[in-house]
């Protein structure tokens, strides 16, 4: 069984294992020690924080298996992007063209800087160890920061944003940062991430980045071929944030021309779809009619404060007052039975 919780100080050592195999241009994680020490230690500031509205809070989440201890993912959600400075993306936008003299008109497509992000909470760094096989703990890291925020709704914004990786190379250049970026901070992708650390609120990206709209057409074609094209490492993430409600709109990374999904609290089936349920000791109920065949699998988590959240196949709870969950999944979460928890089909 695997159980998904917040970071702790002791868990720096196996993150930076755990990251060492992860894809260079995915901007969105920390690579070093060090930074990843200091997420880690902001993390656990933001947790033990009393909060009255999102502020500069992020929380890191791994997937941990509990029989072996050893980390397996990672998660995180800001509390509101920019939070130390303005967030900024590229919006796709559309530029009427007219010349009355000429009796012309038309669109032309173009990129413009903008910070309308800024203050949404942000959903980033998802890296799981097996994305190909670990499909269902998958999901479970992905949803279990958002059930933290349905469980904390105080500590988070109500509208959300995901930034995915874009397509890179090989030798992890990127084709749309060669065409845009180069040209302004004269230094390749790899080298632009490490020194901005992967933030999209930096003083120089303002500096840097062209204020005036950039027309498309205007770029190499391999430029505008990627331009919202996810990397192929991020296509499983993908599909677990559009399932969740995620929806890709008009607003591109402007590194690495990556999509950038947004979405309502409301769309989101972990805020839609959860329930709250007492928890019922498994052993103790009658079979249910159908047996295995009739279960379905939910994500559970406990609370706020001691935040703990499994995935495992249980009776349906929709129409039921209480889950029924065996042993490890209550050692596992820290409750007992009575305890109220919420859970969600996944």
């Amino acid at each position: 069984m695997y159980v998904v919780r917040p970071v702790e100080p002791a868990d720096v050592g196996a993150l930076e294992t755990l990251l060492a195999a992860s894809t260079p241009g995915v901007h969105t994680l920390p690579r070093t020690r060090e930074k990843i020490a200091a997420f880690v230690e902001r993390s656990v500031a933001s947790f033990a924080a009393h909060v009255d509205i999102p502020s500069e809070e992020s929380y890191l989440f791994v997937l941990e298996d509990v029989e072996s201890r050893e980390l397996a993912g990672t998660a995180a959600i800001h509390a509101s992007a920019g939070s130390n400075g303005t967030y900024f993306a590229f919006r796709n936008d559309v530029i009427q063209q007219v010349s009355r003299d000429l009796n012309i008109s038309h669109s032309v497509h173009a990129l413009t800087l903008c910070s309308e992000l800024t203050a949404y909470s942000q959903l980033s760094g998802f890296y799981i160890r097996d994305r190909d096989t670990a499909r269902r703990e998958a999901a479970l890291l992905s949803r279990a920061r958002l059930l933290y925020a349905v469980l904390a709704p105080h500590r988070f914004g109500d509208r959300f944003f995901v930034p995915l990786a874009g397509v890179t190379d090989d030798a992890g250049q990127s084709p749309f940062w060669d065409a845009l970026g180069r040209k302004f901070f004269k230094m390749d992708f790899l080298d632009a991430e490490r020194t901005i650390g992967g933030a999209r609120n930096r003083t120089l990206i303002v500096e840097l980045m062209p204020h005036y709209p950039v027309y498309v057409p205007l770029l190499p074609g391999p430029a505008q071929a990627v331009m919202g094209q996810i990397h192929p490492s991020g296509e499983p993430a993908f599909d677990l944030l559009t399932e969740e409600g995620f929806e890709a709109d008009e607003y591109i990374d402007i590194f690495d021309g990556g999509p950038i999904l947004q979405a309502h609290k409301h769309a989101l089936h972990s805020f839609s779809g959860s329930m709250v349920r007492k928890v019922a000791n498994a052993e103790l109920q009658p079979p249910t009619r159908g047996g295995k065949a009739a279960m379905v699998n939910y994500a559970v988590a406990s609370s706020e404060r001691k935040f703990r959240a499994v995935v495992l196949p249980c009776d349906p709870a929709e129409s039921a007052d209480a889950i029924c969950l065996p042993p490890a999944a209550r050692e596992a979460l820290g409750v007992e039975t009575g305890d109220s928890v919420i859970c969600v089909r996944i």
